[in-house]
């Protein structure tokens, strides 16, 4: 187990030195019985805090920020009425202030001598944080260890960005409580950090020591504006001399430029969100915060180096899709979606978890949003998992780049009864970037040089990207 830092600690290592302003009001113990007085004034003399929990202002690497911080020495990090009121009010002043949120949990939940009365503040709680994320700030959760409970089943399960210190116990229920109950132990290794982050529960495992960079990753794409961008855009170059064969064996290539290179080679300050946050995870879509060419955006991308027979993209890529979606119109940040999938999952387990429902979501959820969207055929564009990325306010393809309701060989067995006309069925059914450009399927097309690396390409589509946000934002 890592250092079980405490909040004053955890306070002058994440924030600025000397930028802390406490919100906290004393606390009054008057009307306690007197059992309970003693129990906090002891608690108090331990952790040194007043209350289990601090909060306040302070600055990350200069960008201000309103803080919530757990003291596990105070009773156990537990969530009394004071407490509870503490946090709510520092939420609701954030949210005045236009400041985002940072808050840090080590608790195990609410406080039992206070019982119901402490317990149901957790709603008024989880409500100021709504408010504040209606208000489209951001909010962002480093959960140490322990976790568990109210404190976890609230205000430290509604994050935009969610991560764990490495090892942290972090439940619904504590282990020592499931076995007291039940007579036989909880199944180990489920309640921990590194495989909450492995099935989608949470974004990662970040120690308190790297907090601060994280933070600071990630405010620079939810809170700074965007720059003028510098990569050189692709304006010239002749496109569609090429068949259309040629150009889906191209795309099929295992060095073909993919979302990973675009993130790696045309983005900065990238934070990678993993799972659907409910529980789902699925490697074949990536969902990241970053800078395309110094435009704050949310990315989707469908990674085909993650897509293989018996890996396709299933329904849980999609979901963990609509929900880089959500948060982009939730926090009012331009949408990018990255195509290149040879196609959906298909098989009866795919049915059974609603991958045709996901795609209809999808696809409904990007014709409603509100905020800049750019769609980005990169290689393969097959069937209706491509489509699920594709209806943005504008849509990009890379000369290669090709869409179909199905693969070329797929629709020559329908049509001829084999896939030896594979090739035929590619150009009749103008599956191309030129052709998709002449229909007005796609907006823009960006050239390639024939044998360019990777980073190269990745890098005239990110500045082309970045040239269609700023229309779409500033246009």
């Amino acid at each position: 187990m890592t250092r079980r830092w405490t909040a004053h600690e955890l306070l002058d290592l994440v924030l600025d030195e000397g930028t802390f302003d406490s919100w906290d009001e004393a606390v009054d113990l008057t009307g306690l019985d007197e059992g309970y007085r003693t129990a906090l004034e002891a608690a108090a003399a331990k952790a040194g805090t007043d209350e289990s929990v601090l909060t306040g202002r302070g600055e990350v690497r200069g960008r201000p920020v309103a803080v919530v911080v757990n003291e596990f020495r105070f009773l156990a990090g537990s969530i009394g009425r004071v407490a509870a009121d503490r946090i709510a009010s520092a939420v609701r002043r954030a949210t005045a202030e236009g400041l985002p949120v940072l808050a840090s949990t080590a608790s195990g939940g609410t406080r039992m001598q206070e019982g119901t009365p402490a317990f149901v503040r957790m709603v008024e709680i989880s409500r100021a944080l709504m408010d504040h994320r209606a208000a489209g700030l951001p909010y962002l959760v480093h959960l140490r260890h322990p976790t568990t409970g109210g404190v976890y089943a609230s205000w430290g399960s509604l994050g935009h960005v969610t991560v764990a210190e490495p090892g942290a116990l972090v439940g619904f229920l504590g282990p020592k409580v499931y076995e007291g109950l039940h007579g036989r132990p909880f199944r180990p290794g489920v309640q921990v950090a590194e495989h909450l982050a492995a099935t989608g529960v949470i974004d990662g495992v970040v120690a308190a020591e790297d907090l601060p960079a994280m933070v600071d990753l990630a405010l620079s794409v939810l809170v700074d504006p965007p720059g003028p961008g510098a990569l050189p855009r692709r304006t010239d170059g002749e496109v569609g001399t090429r068949s259309a064969w040629e150009s889906v064996e191209r795309t099929r290539l295992h060095e073909r430029a993919g979302v990973r290179d675009l993130l790696a080679h045309g983005a900065t300050g990238t934070v990678q969100l993993r799972g659907t946050d409910e529980g789902e995870r699925d490697s074949t879509v990536m969902v990241a915060l970053t800078r395309l060419d110094d435009q704050p955006c949310v990315v989707v991308g469908q990674d085909r180096s993650r897509q293989a027979p018996g890996h396709a993209m299933g329904p849980g890529a999609l979901r963990e899709a609509r929900r880089g979606m959500r948060l982009a119109e939730e926090l009012g940040l331009p949408l990018v979606c990255v195509i290149d999938t040879p196609g959906a999952e298909l098989s009866p387990q795919a049915e059974e978890r609603a991958i045709a429902g996901e795609i209809a979501r999808c696809i409904a959820t990007l014709t409603t949003m509100t905020v800049p969207t750019v769609s980005v055929i990169l290689g393969e564009g097959c069937g209706g998992g491509a489509l699920a990325l594709l209806p943005a306010r504008t849509v990009v393809a890379t000369e290669h780049a090709w869409l179909s309701p199905l693969p070329p060989e797929g629709a020559s067995v329908i049509v001829h009864g084999d896939t030896d006309h594979a090739a035929e069925m590619a150009t009749r059914q103008r599956v191309r970037a030129a052709d998709l450009l002449a229909d007005g399927v796609v907006h823009h097309v960006v050239p390639e040089v024939d044998g360019e690396p990777a980073r190269d390409l990745a890098v005239a589509v990110a500045a082309e990207v970045g040239a269609r946000l700023r229309e779409l934002s500033f246009g």
